[in-house]
């Protein structure tokens, strides 16, 4: 099969493509999956820059997210048959395959099936940046019906997703984006008040809507300066759920004397230190958000497609980190 290896860490040209031997079934519960795409995420080119986990080390296959066709089967296998098709986040960390290739194997417990409607497009670029924004709004931020709710980077690949689901959980949202296009692009997907931050101080905004009280959540995709900016932006009792470190030059003094919850979210916990409740969630996340899409009600944004030959530009824009939506691979 077609691959795109790790060959090293380093820059996007450490990607090769290579022949490998397709995977084969190694245990009763598995499936074999030939893949149609590859979701990119942000991870990805992390794990390039700076090594996998497990301590594993280069070559190695990379992407978490996948969809494809059910072609094999294990003995134990009760939920799928072959010309199934499938989506999931699974591998590409170092210790398992990723889906940057033609073939992959995993256990059934892993993949769901592909929601109707859905292309496998939408499909490979969806898993990762669902369930990081699902986990993030609904079950460490606990947002609820009637609050108001800040989004940074609105337009990204988990942003776009999160401003969808705010509106879903009926909240009012607040999100950031840097240019007009952005903007156009999130109020279409429902956002009430959208702030170009090239043009407008963020705090001046949040505070004019929220009639100087404040949000009750802030969803934090960016970075430390973001996350203490954010900080007074909370209302009293309010909650800044993130997905990166926020650093070290951190003063809580404001979170201690506003009562705030400060939460993180990191979607590949579960398949890290094999928490099998946690992934079973994430599982159910899929489901009832594939649902939605089904349904027109949640719609993922796929701004590029690429073909596996080109991981490295593909890598090479992700780094830019001004992509809209999600960048997908098609590896079929």
């Amino acid at each position: 099969m077609k691959a795109v290896v790790m060959t090293d860490t380093g820059n996007p040209d450490v990607l090769k493509i290579q022949e490998l031997p397709e995977p084969e079934l190694q245990k009763p519960t598995q499936i074999k999956i030939r893949l149609q795409t590859a979701g990119l995420n942000p991870i990805d080119t992390k794990l390039r820059q700076r090594g996998l986990f497990y301590g594993a080390t280069p070559p190695a296959i990379l992407g978490c997210d996948g969809a494809g066709e059910v072609i094999a089967i294990g003995e134990q296998v009760t939920r799928f048959q072959p010309g199934d098709k499938v989506w999931f986040c699974h591998g590409g960390l170092g210790r398992e395959q990723g889906n940057y290739a033609q073939y992959t194997v995993l256990e059934e417990n892993r993949a769901e099936f592909l929601p109707l409607r859905l292309s496998y497009p939408e499909a490979g670029a969806t898993p990762l940046a669902l369930i990081t924004a699902w986990e993030a709004l609904y079950d460490r931020g606990r947002l609820e019906e009637g609050q108001t709710v800040l989004i940074h980077a609105g337009a990204g690949g988990v942003g776009h997703l999160a401003i969808q689901l705010a509106k879903i959980r009926g909240a009012t949202v607040i999100t950031t984006v840097s240019n007009t296009e952005k903007a156009a692009f999130v109020r279409e997907l429902g956002a009430d008040v959208v702030i170009n931050y090239r043009e407008q101080a963020i705090a001046d905004a949040v505070m004019d809507t929220t009639g100087g009280k404040g949000v009750d959540l802030v969803f934090d995709t960016v970075g430390p300066e973001v996350f203490r900016q954010s900080l007074p932006l909370l209302a009293e009792y309010g909650t800044i759920v993130t997905i990166l470190d926020p650093g070290d030059a951190l003063d809580t003094s404001e979170a201690r004397n506003k009562n705030l919850s400060i939460a993180f979210t990191l979607m590949l916990t579960p398949a890290l230190k094999n928490l099998e409740d946690a992934l079973a969630h994430q599982g159910e996340i899929l489901r009832l958000g594939g649902e939605w899409m089904s349904e027109g009600r949640l719609k993922v944004k796929v701004s590029r497609i690429f073909q596996l030959e080109e991981a490295v530009k593909a890598h090479y824009l992700l780094e830019e980190g001004h992509a809209w939506g999600k960048l997908v691979l098609m590896t079929g």
